[in-house]
């Protein structure tokens, strides 16, 4: 495990986050085309980061820590910013920022608590990847009726698989608490 704040996976985390700003900027500006490939982009560094990491073995501590904060950052801007634009459903949100800040917190009671760093579970990644698919069908550059079915479709899947890992989270969580063993993949 290497300790050096400066790597490229640490950037690419970084880097999720600040391309909030251009994402934002050319979408008001209805350049649908260039904030697709901005978030295209942005939802791409959020799997070459780990790839990266792992692969040139520069796995860090802050790594393991910017990586999710960045993915709850990016997710809450971005459904808090489509909620605005009347894009997605209050109830949708809510689900999202709910889960994001309980197991964000819930983490950081664990790390304090119980020295436990605890890593995203297999199905939270299943989430966030069909959180990512609601974004691309929502900023589709020519929507269609299908594009917004996708979205419907993909707001469903995103429910589920957010209530189902939500769950699994809390079952870890309480495992630590109660001292018994636990899975952290």
């Amino acid at each position: 495990m290497k300790s050096n704040i400066i790597t490229i996976s640490n950037f690419l985390s970084i880097s999720r986050i600040l391309l909030l700003f251009p994402f934002i900027y050319f979408y008001e500006e209805d350049y649908r085309y260039i904030a697709f490939i901005i978030a295209l982009i942005a939802i791409s560094t959020d799997w070459f980061d780990g790839q990266v990491a792992r692969r040139t073995n520069t796995v860090s501590e802050l790594g393991k820590v910017l990586d999710p904060v960045a993915d709850k950052i990016c997710a809450l801007v971005a459904v808090g910013y489509f909620l605005w634009k009347n894009e997605l459903p209050l109830w949708f949100v809510l689900i999202v920022v709910v889960r994001d800040v309980a197991i964000f917190f819930g983490g950081i009671f664990l790390k304090y608590r119980y020295q436990v760093l605890t890593t995203a579970l297999p199905i939270g990644k299943w989430a966030v990847g069909f959180l990512s698919l609601i974004f691309v069908w929502i900023i589709w550059p020519n929507p269609s009726s299908t594009t917004l079915l996708l979205k419907d479709v993909c707001i469903v899947i995103t429910t589920v698989l957010l209530m189902v890992s939500f769950v699994q989270y809390l079952w870890r969580m309480l495992n630590i608490i109660r001292g018994k063993s636990y899975t952290n993949l």
